[in-house]
């Protein structure tokens, strides 16, 4: 079964809005948190993005692989990157990692299909 992490995105941050406005404290001091996190710094987005890309296969959160490979994407990330990525998270986190990256793939392809290669390469 695949998940469709286009979806899976979309449904998270319309679950995330309404916790936000029904939990404004907690949920507006992590939105802070996240921002200021990933803002450009000694490490570009794009790499605090891949970074977080890696620990969220690492630690097998689902929905962290849907945001952080889109957002990796959108800070310039490219497919190569991604699997690179994928390949720390492996190291870092062994078999149970492994079974997660297939997973990032599958968000990967989702959110970048015109980098899914084609057969042969």
């Amino acid at each position: 079964m695949t998940t469709d992490y286009v979806a899976y995105h979309r449904h998270l941050e319309e679950r995330l809005g309404q916790l936000g406005q029904e939990l404004p404290g907690p949920l507006t001091g992590f939105a802070r948190l996240h921002k200021k996190s990933v803002e450009d710094g000694a490490l570009s987005r794009k790499t605090k993005e891949l970074m977080a890309l890696a620990i969220s296969v690492a630690v097998r959160c689902e929905g962290c692989i849907a945001y952080h490979t889109h957002d990796a994407i959108a800070a310039g990330a490219s497919r190569q990157e991604l699997l690179e990525t994928i390949g720390v998270a492996i190291m870092m986190g062994g078999g149970p990692a492994a079974m997660y990256a297939a997973h990032a793939l599958d968000a990967i392809e989702q959110f970048m299909p015109a980098a899914v290669p084609e057969a042969g390469e």
